[in-house]
């Protein structure tokens, strides 16, 4: 067997396994917040909210596949992997009580956050044999959008009724620099992957 099928046969299991468990820790956590919002260190930062739409997000793409995909390409487990992270890694941020005690972690998880997001469409959505202007062109889009709704969606959620609100043009302005620089990132790994012959499978939506 070649190397490329050896990591074409490993990374679908292992992308399996570690999808499986963060969304089961996922449910885990969220529950946790929910019951003890003090103790999840999410308490004024909508616990509730995120009870809603982490697992909406974290479960869309085994939805629509089952729905509307499964004829049509094997399970995508990596993309999927990748936005259940993005959950994942957020709740357990504030599990950790990082976001209050690392001066830079909030940055992180705007630049990492953004760039799985951005990395699960480009492999959902484009041929493996485009050129890099489109696969950049893809990531911006949907990043930049994202990171948007993210802001959006964070100061309605808390910041507007917290003493944050002072500071949050600058913060709201580094955040979305960082979401755009995370999806070109994305765009650059993904690309080179694809010239590798890697991340190839299973086969894009359109």
């Amino acid at each position: 067997m070649s190397e490329l099928a050896i990591e074409r046969s490993v990374t679908p299991t292992l992308a399996k396994t570690a999808n499986v468990l963060a969304k089961g820790a996922l449910v885990l956590l969220l529950a946790f917040a929910v019951l003890y919002p003090d103790q999840a260190h999410l308490r004024d930062k909508a616990a509730g909210m995120r009870a809603i739409g982490y697992p909406l997000i974290s479960f869309t793409v085994p939805v629509l596949w089952w729905t509307l995909w499964r004829d049509r390409i094997s399970f995508p487990w990596l993309p999927d992997l990748l936005i259940t992270i993005t959950c994942f890694t957020d709740i357990l941020g504030n599990r950790m009580d990082l976001y209050d005690t690392v001066v830079w972690f909030d940055d992180w998880m705007h630049f990492m956050n953004t760039g799985l997001l951005a990395a699960a469409i480009i492999l959902l959505t484009l041929p493996r044999d485009v050129g890099f202007g489109r696969v950049l062109e893809r990531a911006l889009a949907f990043g930049a959008t994202a990171a948007i709704a993210w802001e959006v969606a964070e100061f309605f959620a808390f910041i507007s009724r917290s003493t944050e609100r002072e500071f949050a043009y600058a913060d709201t302005l580094g955040d979305l620099t960082l979401g755009a620089a995370g999806a070109v990132v994305a765009a650059i790994v993904i690309h080179r992957a694809w010239r590798r012959g890697q991340l190839r499978d299973p086969r894009p939506l359109t």
